[in-house]
């Protein structure tokens, strides 16, 4: 299974070229560099884009969640969560998608313009630079949502205007990420790093949003609050997200009975798990192993 788009939650908008050439004729700043496309993909199982002659803009990928890759010309770079990519634009054949197991939950931006060049050249952008690590990026995610909320209005010559000039402060916060935080947010982002890394040790207890709040001598409810602020979920969504990222792993690498994964993974009710599995994966266990399986040995 591929998917191109189409994912549960998920937010997608194209921007004519037509629309931003039109804005350009009244302000040439507005032809220098500018959004043709953008996008958040949550929880994005099966996600993949293959682009045999490159593409002409470049392309921004942050990854909030989950693992995906790029491949361009061959070379692989892996994508994690809290990494973003930037890939310039290029004629060079390249695909990327979501990891098999753990699905990257990402915002996306296409961004074009006469001056590509210039900027590419000027923040010393190269093809294979990989991805970089980036500590929550509250305030990029909030510009994300400003600019997608204008062009949800149209393409209006204000709506343009703002969206482009948020464009340069979107990308500024990549590029100088440290200029964008604040030491509390930093002692928040280091208190859900703990608490994530606290969950990856526990995958087979039953554990309750009280007990994590506890070991954080936070009130449950702004503890939850932090939480989904920092990953976009709430605390026991994201425990279940691990869980089911560990019993990917194990349908695809082990022969172990669904029946016992679930035990392992503190679940006694095995059809409980596979509906909470299916929820996640929107295949079962059983359709999942054969589906990664046939993917491995390929066709016969």
């Amino acid at each position: 299974m591929k998917r191109k788009d189409g994912f549960q939650g998920e937010k997608h908008i194209y921007v004519p070229e037509a629309a931003w050439k039109a804005a350009a004729d009244s302000n040439i700043v507005m032809n220098q560099l500018y959004i043709t496309s953008m996008g958040y993909f949550p929880n994005a199982t099966f996600h993949y884009r293959e682009r045999p002659n490159g593409c002409s803009e470049n392309i921004l990928i942050y990854c909030l969640r989950g693992k995906g890759w790029f491949l361009i010309d061959g070379q692989r770079m892996d994508v994690s969560a809290n990494e973003f990519i930037i890939v310039p634009t290029t004629k060079a054949k390249m695909s990327y998608g979501a990891d098999d197991h753990d699905p990257w939950s990402i915002y996306w931006v296409h961004f074009c313009g006469e001056n590509l060049k210039g900027f590419n050249d000027g923040f010393d952008l190269g093809l294979y630079d990989g991805a970089k690590p980036i500590h929550l990026n509250e305030k990029g995610i909030q510009i994300w949502e400003s600019m997608y909320e204008n062009l949800q209005l149209g393409y209006g010559k204000e709506n343009l205007s703002n969206v482009n000039l948020c464009l340069y402060h979107f990308l500024a916060t990549f590029l100088y990420p440290e200029k964008h935080t604040s030491i509390k947010a930093q002692d928040e982002r280091d208190m859900i790093k703990k608490t994530i890394d606290y969950m990856q040790q526990g995958l087979s207890k039953k554990v309750s949003v009280e007990h994590f709040a506890e070991l954080n001598k936070l009130s449950v409810s702004y503890f939850s609050s932090l939480f989904k602020k920092s990953t976009g979920m709430p605390p026991m969504d994201y425990f279940i997200h691990l869980k089911v990222r560990k019993a990917c792993a194990l349908l695809y690498s082990t022969e172990i009975k669904i029946r016992d994964i679930a035990i392992d993974l503190g679940y006694e009710d095995a059809f409980h798990f596979s509906r909470l599995f299916k929820k996640s994966m929107k295949v079962s266990p059983q359709t999942y192993r054969i589906l990664r399986r046939k993917k491995t040995e390929g066709p016969e």
